[in-house]
């Protein structure tokens, strides 16, 4: 169907079909006319979609994410979990940035998970694996309903078909099913970027930027890049509304920032400002950590996102349809994708988590370019649709199916592969008559340690033992130095390892976990006269097994990985050692 006939049809609106309505004088008139002919395409499938299938269907994904997802980077452990567990129990490691004296991370954050942790450590008592899952939980809900907002946003301004295309996304691509329950600030900036953005295209213009602001106070300070583009338009729009909104917003979350800091760290700091100098102003060295080159997010994105990341890239080259079709508010919150792009991949620093904020900009991006199709064959002055505008419309639930089940085979494959270390350390909890004061030993598989939540209390140590690390490992927290607040001398900003990092007697561990891999030379565990196999896990061996068939899976090729086994070991006494305790009784 052309455009002019388009333009000539008569649709009688039903309420859902209604866009909210515009403040006049406003919006310039052109761009929303032209999106509003555009868009009829796409509304003509029926009316906006109700918030409940949204809620359903992204409620019942993000349970399965957060009951099923790994941990995908150990600083997900390390700076949040442990201490998370030390707010909660008094035990757990902490890691320099903790320090008072560097001060780079906030306990705000922290806290913000502890108003569930809490009463979930009351409620449950010692089983600490349920506190874990109830904190993932609450993480799984606030991405549910930040999405929701966002897909009935799309539903009311572009149609049902890009929403239920983005809801899809949103669903099933592993990124957003990882990111959605992890522990980290980038993924509350994540949440912050999809409400801001959905409050954006309600016109909700005030509210969208006091959000955006949340997000970059309270969760991840350097994304504020990713709010910009909404943060300039909503103050062109209604300067003075969303200037003083804005405003109190950040005034009053910097305030508890600063607060909440100078409680735990026992010193006026703040940790907003103090990473930003770190990572900005020249005061630390982020570069000793993960560095990648300049393609790594392009290769990530793909992994994470399959087809749907090229498409979303690929929403430049639509441009002078999406600028008809969408323009100006579709393209003010897709437009931080690229810039977030460029600005991390000059970065030497990288990691995956970094990419967390714009992961709904990614679905968005995706579903426009695939509603378009069509359009990109269509003609002006041509009354009926041809043979190809119509293999275009066809090749949408193609493409969006093909999508899914990439992403569906890329979770099954990182689920299946890598879930050996959440796992094996549940099984602690099946062997108690160790007695109390048993020390579990971890060597080389330290960074794929899930936390203390997952270490029953009749252990009283988690120890690490040198197996060639040389860098700096956390080290639990010393009350006697003064807990949060205190600077311990082993701390450092280089990178350097502590003396006080590893346990040197070895024979003080009571129980040891290592992953056993196909190697030229032996593992700790590998002497049985030393160590009894209590429970071993089948884990995927990154470097010997083929991209391809690690990456996603694939039926009857998946299984020509090669894998090696994780285990949880336990010390066999040795009966010269017996013997000494039991004479040194009877004297």
């Amino acid at each position: 169907m052309s455009i002019t006939t388009r333009q000539r049809r008569s649709i009688a609106p039903t309420s859902g079909d209604a866009l909210p309505p515009r403040a006049p004088g406003r919006d310039r008139p052109g761009p929303s006319a032209q999106s509003s002919t555009w868009s009829e395409e796409a509304e003509k499938g029926g009316g906006s979609l109700d918030w409940k299938i949204p809620f359903v269907a992204l409620a019942f994904l993000r349970y399965m994410s957060a009951t099923s997802n790994i941990i995908h980077d150990c600083d997900e452990t390390f700076n949040y979990w442990e201490p998370l567990h030390y707010l909660l129990y008094r035990s757990g490691f902490q890691t320099w940035e903790y320090s008072s004296e560097f001060a780079l991370r906030s306990y705000l954050y922290i806290l913000f998970q502890a108003l569930v942790a809490a009463p979930a450590s009351f409620l449950f008592g010692d089983d600490k694996v349920r506190v874990f899952y109830a904190v993932r939980l609450f993480l799984g809900l606030i991405s549910t309903a930040s999405d929701t907002v966002l897909i009935v946003a799309l539903s009311r301004r572009y149609g049902r078909r890009i929403a239920s295309y983005t809801l899809a996304m949103l669903c099933l691509t592993s990124g957003c099913f990882f990111a959605s329950t992890s522990f980290l600030p980038s993924s509350l900036s994540m949440y912050a970027v999809t409400l801001s953005s959905a409050l954006f295209l309600l016109e909700k213009y005030g509210m969208a930027v006091s959000v955006a602001a949340a997000g970059v106070i309270l969760g991840w300070p350097f994304s504020v890049l990713v709010a910009l583009p909404i943060t300039f338009y909503s103050l062109k729009r209604r300067l003075k509304e969303v200037f003083l909104a804005a405003s109190m917003t950040s005034i009053i979350a910097l305030i508890l920032s600063v607060l909440t800091d100078h409680h735990y760290y026992g010193r006026w700091t703040s940790s907003v400002i103090n990473l930003l100098a770190y990572n900005v102003l020249g005061g630390g060295e982020s570069h000793l950590y993960g560095t990648e080159g300049l393609f790594f997010y392009l290769r990530n994105g793909f992994n994470n996102f399959n087809l749907c990341f090229v498409l979303a890239l690929l929403f430049l080259g639509i441009l002078p349809i999406a600028r008809k079709k969408f323009a100006p508010d579709l393209l003010i919150v897709v437009s931080p994708l690229y810039i977030w792009l460029v600005f991390m991949s000059l970065q030497p620093h990288k990691e995956e988590r970094f990419l967390y904020p714009i992961y709904p900009l990614i679905c968005i991006a995706a579903a426009a370019v695939i509603e378009s199709f069509p359009d990109l064959f269509r003609r002006r002055y041509v009354t009926t649709d041809s043979p190809i505008v119509m293999a275009a419309k066809i090749l949408r639930p193609l493409v969006l199916s093909l999508i899914l089940c990439a992403s569906h085979s890329r979770t099954f494959s990182l689920l299946n592969g890598y879930s050996a270390p959440l796992e094996i350390y549940k099984h602690l909890s099946l062997h108690e008559d160790a007695g109390e004061g048993s020390i579990l030993c971890v060597g080389s598989e330290w960074h794929r340690f899930p936390s203390s939540f997952f270490v029953p209390s009749y252990i009283s140590d988690v120890r690490w033992i040198d197996d060639g690390f040389r860098g700096l490992l956390p080290i639990p927290f010393n009350s006697t130095l003064g807990g949060t607040a205190a600077a311990p001398p082993y701390f450092n900003n280089k990178n350097m390892a502590s003396e006080k990092q590893y346990l040197r007697d070895t024979e003080a561990c009571t129980f040891l976990v290592e992953l056993e891999l196909k190697r030229p030379y032996p593992s700790r565990g590998s002497d049985l006269s030393k160590w009894e196999v209590l429970a071993a896990i089948h884990y995927l061996d990154r470097e010997l097994s083929s991209p391809l068939y690690r990456s996603f899976f694939i039926p009857y090729m998946w299984q020509r990985n090669v894998f090696g086994l994780y285990k949880l070991l336990k010390r066999i006494p040795n009966p010269e050692t017996t013997s000494q305790v039991w004479s040194t009784v009877e004297e």
